[in-house]
């Protein structure tokens, strides 16, 4: 990937999809700097990838754009230039009563989308002075094919992701910054694991082509191919990444015809 020496950034790293793009940034030779709000996860996360490689941890919340700057002023002086940065974070916060709260409104467009917002801002305000990179922004396949009652916000505020991710790729292109997004579909990080009951998770498996979850890595590679030199003609795309989950009404159609020996 002719990462070796390059800087790479990512929110939200402490766990899950973050953790193992993190995880294959180091594999391909680039220094690593992660953020999370919570202390204790990402001091775990800072062990697991220390044996990898160069790692830079510190809390922030992506959420404040303060916090934002200053979590890349400090990965850029710790580990010099920055040249790939992954907004990874968001969540989907479900609403207490039948109504959503103005706080859980707040709440859910601040992690899914001021979040991006800031780490874009944040990621081009370095990246201009040394020529370029590449931002990935993390959407969801909910901007496609949302899930209505579990995540009413999320699908939208997740496709806003994928159409924020254009909008800077046409501001940031005379610079040499290249911004795309990815949409991972159903994949089994511990917040799934923690929240969607198996009779679920065998459910959304089953509606996919290849018939299973994701693994975090999965996601992680195909976000550090498009920081990648490979990926230098690639810019304002939207990669999905479900296995590919609702995209015929017969998914089971290539079992069948197998199992019938045709």
């Amino acid at each position: 990937m002719q990462l070796t020496g390059k800087t790479a950034v990512i929110t939200g790293a402490s766990k899950g999809i973050g953790l193992a793009t993190a995880e294959a940034f180091l594999q391909e030779g680039a220094r690593v700097a992660i953020c999370a709000r919570d202390a204790n996860s990402l001091a775990q996360a800072r062990e697991i990838l220390e044996p990898l490689g160069d790692v830079f941890a510190m809390t922030a919340d992506a959420t404040d754009a303060a916090a934002v700057d200053a979590f890349a002023d400090a990965a850029a002086k710790r580990l010099g230039p920055i040249n790939c940065w992954v907004n990874n974070v968001g969540a989907s916060i479900p609403r207490a009563g039948e109504d959503y709260t103005p706080q859980e409104i707040s709440a859910t467009v601040a992690v899914c989308f001021h979040a991006t917002v800031y780490g874009c801002q944040a990621a081009f305000r370095h990246m201009r002075q040394y020529g370029g990179g590449a931002i990935v922004n993390v959407s969801s396949l909910a901007a496609r094919c949302g899930t209505a009652g579990r995540s009413t916000l999320y699908g939208p505020l997740k496709a806003a992701v994928r159409e924020l991710s254009v909008m800077y790729a046409a501001e940031y292109a005379a610079y040499g910054v290249r911004v795309n997004a990815v949409l991972p579909g159903f994949t089994l990080t511990p917040a799934v694991a923690r929240t969607i009951p198996d009779a679920e998770l065998a459910s959304r498996a089953g509606g996919t082509l290849l018939r299973r979850a994701a693994e975090p890595r999965e996601i992680a590679e195909p976000i550090v191919f498009l920081c990648s030199k490979s990926a230098s003609y690639i810019t304002a795309a939207s990669l999905e990444i479900s296995g590919g989950s609702s995209v015929v009404l017969n998914p089971a159609y290539s079992y069948e015809r197998r199992e019938k020996g045709r």
